[in-house]
């Protein structure tokens, strides 16, 4: 099978050795996606960094082939619980329709101090 990658430029994928996503088969496995935007800031709300994940992930996801609708599986790693809210109701703009199976979890910490969520998800294309 062949295998394909898709990068997000992030200056990580070098120095760690990954890739925002890797498409085998069928199946598309995005990692786990941080809230950064393009000049490279932060927004401190917990809805915006969860929209700015899934806009990222489902971009690699869309590059390799796929679609919103081949979703099937997304991890939300977030690091209050008072920001679940949010972070579901971001989620559930995207995937309503869509309804992947989704675990949320809450983590000590992510890399960067003012990342309050970090999604991964996995497509599986027809």
């Amino acid at each position: 099978m062949e295998r394909r990658h898709a990068s997000s430029g992030s200056p990580y994928e070098a120095t760690i050795g990954f890739s925002r996503a890797v498409r085998l088969g069928n199946h598309i496995a995005v990692s786990g996606t941080a809230p950064i935007w393009p000049d490279g800031g932060i927004v401190l709300d917990a809805k915006a960094q969860a929209k700015r994940c899934l806009e990222i992930a489902l971009s690699a996801v869309e590059e390799l082939g796929g679609s919103v609708q081949d979703v099937v599986r997304t991890r939300m790693f977030i690091t209050r619980a008072d920001v679940a809210d949010e972070v579901s109701e971001a989620h559930g703009e995207v995937f309503r329709d869509v309804r992947p199976a989704a675990t949320m979890v809450v983590v000590a910490a992510l890399l960067d101090p003012r990342w309050l969520v970090e999604i991964e998800l996995d497509a599986i294309c027809s």
